[in-house]
């Protein structure tokens, strides 16, 4: 605001502009409006994803870090940030987007606040060092804390979710593969798998990305075969890997620490060595003779058995396993299991997945397996 009723005398009685604050003055009150809001906004989005850490998980580590940083950005939201606050004359409390009117889901309404606390947390770093260079330094941290919370929380999900999963769908070539795995999702599937060792790079990407997307919208987990560069390439949930693939320890080194990595194994000695070597879970196969794993001979029901009795992680009995045999392959001791032609060929894919999940669901849980158990949470995610 700009007042014409002073003179100075210096200028001969000629009217000049005078402003009621210095431009220093005017500035400082911009950054601490900017400062505010900013503050709040970083506040409000932490307490949106402690509040599911708390109710939704019940993980006291995770809902602490949240309630840390919160605690932290106020003691940052000191009284003359708040009086520099202009709700009414701010344009901003009007615009709006109609993706900020709707939330699809509780990972959806996460990521958006994630975003929000970031780019929050960014405007805070670059206008905090203008108004106090200890404020820039701390944001800057917290900042990369976010960023870390943000990758156990979606770790933490994605793996809540693989141990929920008792059926997982191993992808065949088919012209029909996007059909035949959305009927399979729209049966419960929860976890699939993409494997074509017969494709080039450039159809095997584009086919990951569609299916990538396709799972993450029936919120399941989605597995890449084999190909670490392409399970990074399409932000798939983890990779799959044979025994003659790339050691766990550098496929975890590429990958970070929160994607699943899973390895196939055919006797006791490849299982005891894949959970040594950290794999989030593990195939025990083939339990049938299967055209997928030609001239391979079936590791049998007695290795299922072996592994039930053994086995301190996940695992999936796979291999030739159809509607006719997965009673006999449950009876030997699995609790979940993975299917490959019993689903991509069958006439009715959504029926054969309830009804795989149907009889895998009938299993009572395991006390000696608690780690399936103890970690059930709302599956809302």
């Amino acid at each position: 605001m700009k007042r014409t009723d002073c003179y100075d005398l210096n200028t001969n009685g000629i009217v000049v502009m005078v402003e009621p604050y210095s431009q220093r003055e005017q500035r400082n009150l911009v950054i601490c409006r900017i400062l505010d809001a900013n503050l709040d906004r970083a506040r409000e989005g932490l307490r949106i994803i402690e509040e599911w850490c708390r109710f939704g998980l019940n993980n006291a580590q995770l809902t602490g870090e949240c309630k840390g940083m919160r605690q932290e950005l106020a003691s940052w939201h000191t009284a003359d940030l708040r009086s520099a606050r202009d709700t009414l004359g701010d344009p901003g409390t009007e615009l709006t987007h109609p993706q900020e009117e709707q939330r699809a889901s509780i990972k959806s309404l996460l990521q958006a606040n994630f975003c929000r606390v970031q780019e929050a947390m960014r405007v805070l770093e670059e206008y905090g060092k203008l108004y106090n260079p200890n404020m820039g330094k701390a944001l800057k941290q917290m900042r990369y804390r976010v960023y870390t919370l943000e990758s156990n929380l979606m770790g933490y999900q994605r793996h809540q979710l693989l141990l929920r999963s008792h059926l997982y769908l191993v992808t065949s070539p088919t012209d029909k593969l996007l059909e035949i795995v959305e009927a399979a999702l729209k049966g419960g599937l929860t976890l699939v798998q993409y494997r074509d060792k017969n494709v080039d790079d450039a159809v095997r990407l584009q086919q990951a990305q569609k299916l990538r997307q396709l799972c993450h919208n029936y919120n399941a987990i989605f597995i890449i075969n084999d190909r670490v560069d392409i399970a990074l390439a399409v932000d798939a949930d983890g990779v799959h890997l044979g025994q003659q693939d790339m050691p766990i320890a550098v496929a975890r080194q590429l990958l970070g620490p929160h994607r699943i990595i899973g390895r196939s194994t055919t006797n006791a000695d490849e299982m005891q060595r894949a959970i040594k070597e950290g794999a989030d879970y593990i195939g025990v196969g083939p339990v049938y003779e299967t055209p997928t794993k030609e001239g391979k001979p079936a590791a049998g029901l007695e290795y299922v058995s072996y592994v039930a009795k053994n086995c301190s992680i996940p695992w999936f009995a796979i291999g030739g396993i159809d509607p006719n045999n997965i009673n006999d392959v449950i009876d030997a001791g699995a609790k979940r299991v993975a299917v490959v032609r019993g689903i991509m060929q069958a006439e009715q894919p959504t029926l054969v997945t309830q009804y795989f999940l149907s009889q895998l669901n009938r299993i009572q849980p395991d006390p000696d397996h608690s780690y399936v158990e103890s970690n059930y949470y709302p599956d809302q995610w």
